[in-house]
């Protein structure tokens, strides 16, 4: 529990792999840095903030569509169907209990 604070940091200081973006620009619309305690930064007005992270939001939804249909391209690779069995195709079921 000592270093969950501190884990919790480094988790949401971290560029996801699909988004290319760390959860604290995309929740804050900036980015914290560990370095400087004492940080100059110009705040955005309210209208400015919510405008920000909308748009941060569709580009991060349209970047994990886009990893979700590459994960689904390669998974589907090694897949098939080996009887080539089409919707409507009669096929004969056993009923066993194994």
């Amino acid at each position: 529990m000592k270093w969950l604070a501190a884990a919790e940091f480094q988790y949401n200081n971290k560029r996801h792999a699909a988004t290319e973006r760390t959860p604290f620009k995309l929740n804050f619309e900036r980015h914290l840095w560990k370095r400087n305690l004492v940080v100059q930064m110009e705040f955005l007005s309210l209208e400015e903030f919510f405008i920000g992270l909308q748009k941060n939001w569709k580009q991060t939804t349209k970047s994990m569509e886009e990893a979700q249909k590459n994960m689904k391209r390669h998974f589907d690779k090694k897949r098939r169907n080996p009887q080539e069995l089409k919707v409507r195709d009669n096929v004969w079921l056993e009923n066993k209990i194994v």
